[in-house]
């Protein structure tokens, strides 16, 4: 999709379609009283008589308007202006694209950029819109052997910005929101593949990719028998029952000073979890391919970066493993050794997320980071806790905490701090080893981070459990791509103040 941005009034405007806001009670937005006022009152003597009322989701969508250049112009209900946030904004656009996909219309002028959005200025507009966009065009068709495809597809969206003194900071936004759209992008595709073609090996190759791509990126991975000589025992407890080898994946971003210590983000790498000898319910198992969206945001997140070519200094460590009941698997009671030397009675085979990120983020001491941020889907808990609508957030440092909370404010993709207390630690008590890997039917994403803190005591850590967020189920099953706009937010903000 080409993006771009321009100045001008929208009956002028050449183009298949020019797309109009109005708004509850048959309010007319700036650009559809211009419009109005060119046609002799069209558009009003059309809202008079009740064609479009304005309320959100309505569309009328009109051909040949007199006075104008454009072959066609697409009405869009806002609902309330004072009511509108980034959901709604969202909302509409995706309403947009729903209704041209068929339109026949190939070039479109946005006017939706004008609506007021709260406390969100042009800029965040064009960028967010160029997401919704593409969101509501991701298509997952790989395996179909007959694709629909449209005869006359969308293929520029051009944003109206006031004037040209707005059309360079236009222009900035479009490539943020192209970046960021496509790391999204990549981190749903990866997310949505399924565990007999997405792989840790599989995995692997895609961080390979990256660094091909990209000259300042640099991709190492870990084999299981480089991670025995690091005693990564925890880890390997995973892997060993899969005839699929499990890998340590690193991928450095490093354009920032060489002085400065980088952001590490650690993303769980599960390709496919069956739970191992504690195995999950055969209804709905097919959805732990997406156990691996922890990894796939941070893949996603780098590729932002590295397209935008931020000056910053970014690690991701990607730990990924399948988790299979072979006879060579974990057993409930069994006791491993993790590489920062504690020792861990695995209780639950199904707990093995924090296995696997506990040698993870061990292994990241050795980047001596600035700040370590985890991403992973570990545990229903915080499903129940939050449902799908923020990441869970727990952190050893408030005003880490603080910064993600503030970025996913900024890109919509939110989160929510749960408390880290040391109340919660005694739940991972054991008899027979130093921590056990589950805390007990309570606060089981609290006791999740709880395991999780252990090994993140030498370094400020925050821990997101995205398990609500990472994809939805039901009809409109898919992976959604997030927490990429969270991470890459928090980069651009953490740019901004450093």
């Amino acid at each position: 999709m080409e993006y771009t941005v321009k100045s001008g009034n929208p009956e002028k405007q050449r183009i298949g379609c020019v797309v109009i806001p109005v708004y509850a009670s048959r309010k007319l937005s700036p650009s559809a009283k211009i419009i109005d006022k060119a046609s002799n009152g069209y558009i009003s003597n059309l809202v008079r008589r009740g064609e479009i009322e304005g309320d959100l989701g309505n569309t009328l969508l009109l051909h040949n308007i007199e006075n104008t250049l454009c072959d066609r112009v697409l009405l869009i209900g806002c609902g309330k202006e004072k009511d509108i946030n980034f959901k709604t904004f969202y909302k509409i656009n995706h309403t947009m694209v729903k209704t041209l996909k068929t339109s026949g219309a190939t070039e479109i002028a946005s006017y939706l950029t004008e609506i007021p959005v709260k406390r969100k200025d042009i800029n965040w507009k064009i960028q967010h819109s160029i997401e919704a966009i593409d969101e509501a065009l991701y298509q997952f068709n790989q395996f179909k052997s007959e694709k629909q495809e449209t005869r006359r597809p969308l293929r520029k969206f051009i944003f109206s910005v006031n004037g040209r003194g707005q059309l360079m900071q236009g222009e900035q936004a479009v490539r943020q929101g192209m970046a960021i759209s496509a790391g999204i992008q990549l981190a749903k595709y990866l997310g949505d593949l399924p565990g007999n073609i997405c792989t840790p090996s599989y995995l692997a190759d895609q961080a390979d990719e990256l660094a091909k791509q990209h000259s300042k990126i640099k991709t190492t991975v870990l084999e299981e028998k480089d991670m025995e000589k690091l005693g990564m025992g925890a880890l390997l407890s995973v892997s060993k029952g899969s005839r699929e080898a499990g890998k340590l994946i690193t991928i450095e971003y490093m354009a920032g000073d060489k002085k400065q210590a980088p952001i590490i983000f650690v993303g769980k790498g599960v390709t496919f979890d069956s739970g191992g000898v504690s195995l999950k319910p055969g209804a709905g198992m097919d959805e732990m391919k997406y156990d691996m969206c922890g990894a796939a945001s941070v893949i996603g997140a780098i590729n932002a970066c590295a397209e935008l070519q931020l000056p910053i200094n970014l690690i991701g460590i990607i730990p990924t493993v399948e988790n299979m009941p072979d006879g060579l698997a974990t057993r409930p009671g069994d006791i491993v050794t993790s590489m920062s030397g504690q020792t861990v009675e695995i209780l639950n085979t199904d707990a093995e997320g924090r296995l696997i990120l506990c040698d993870a983020l061990t292994y990241a001491e050795k980047f001596n980071p600035d700040v370590v941020i985890d991403i992973a889907t570990l545990t229903g808990a915080c499903i129940v806790a939050l449902g799908a609508h923020p990441a869970g957030l727990l952190s050893n440092h408030n005003p880490l905490a603080n910064d993600l909370l503030s970025a996913g404010q900024s890109s919509g993709d939110r989160c929510w701090q749960l408390p880290l207390w040391d109340d919660y630690q005694e739940q991972l008590d054991t008899n027979f080893a130093d921590i056990a890997n589950i805390g007990g039917k309570g606060a089981g994403t609290i006791t999740a981070a709880c395991f999780l803190s252990r090994f993140t005591k030498k370094y400020h850590w925050a821990h997101l459990d995205i398990a609500g967020v990472a994809w939805k189920s039901g009809k409109e099953k898919g992976a959604t791509g997030r927490p990429v706009g969270l991470l890459t937010q928090y980069i651009l903000d953490r740019l901004q103040t450093h």
